[in-house]
């Protein structure tokens, strides 16, 4: 009896230790297809310029919660992209002074270059979320949607 009794304590021991099933992780395919989806590309081949956007999450906010096409004038969005644009470059510039990872790379954003519609739209959104996304204010203007 006490051997049986041992036997069970000892296969509910190594029940217990069983373990995790693994979860299936994505394949390579998945992942890049989860990556394509999360890049905007910001392209105008007659001015020989891109701008990747390379954001989780910025895409689909882009479709779902970004004002729409036209909602904005050019202008405005061009002024605005062009002090978020500074900000964004200072910031780049003193790594120490702000959180690390977050500004990594300087933009070069000519304001004498008119990079049409399209262009200013799309940055001027990835300006709004960010700032929304990592609670950072840019410029005195209040990011909102």
């Amino acid at each position: 009896m006490k051997s049986l009794l041992s036997l069970l304590i000892f296969c509910g021991f190594l029940y217990s230790c069983k373990s995790a099933q693994s979860m299936e992780t994505p394949s390579n395919k998945e992942e890049v297809a989860i990556a394509a989806n999360d890049t905007v590309s910001i392209a105008n081949n007659d001015l020989e310029y891109e701008i990747l956007i390379i954001e989780p999450g910025f895409n689909l906010w882009l479709e779902t919660r970004a004002r729409p096409r036209g909602y904005y004038e050019q202008d405005f969005m061009e002024t605005r992209n062009k002090q978020y644009v500074a900000a964004w470059n200072e910031r780049a510039q003193q790594p120490l002074r702000y959180p690390s990872g977050l500004y990594d790379s300087l933009i070069y954003y000519d304001p004498t270059v008119d990079y049409g519609y399209e262009v200013n739209y799309k940055l001027y959104n990835y300006f709004i979320y960010f700032q929304l996304t990592y609670k950072q204010q840019l410029t005195s203007y209040i990011p909102r949607i």
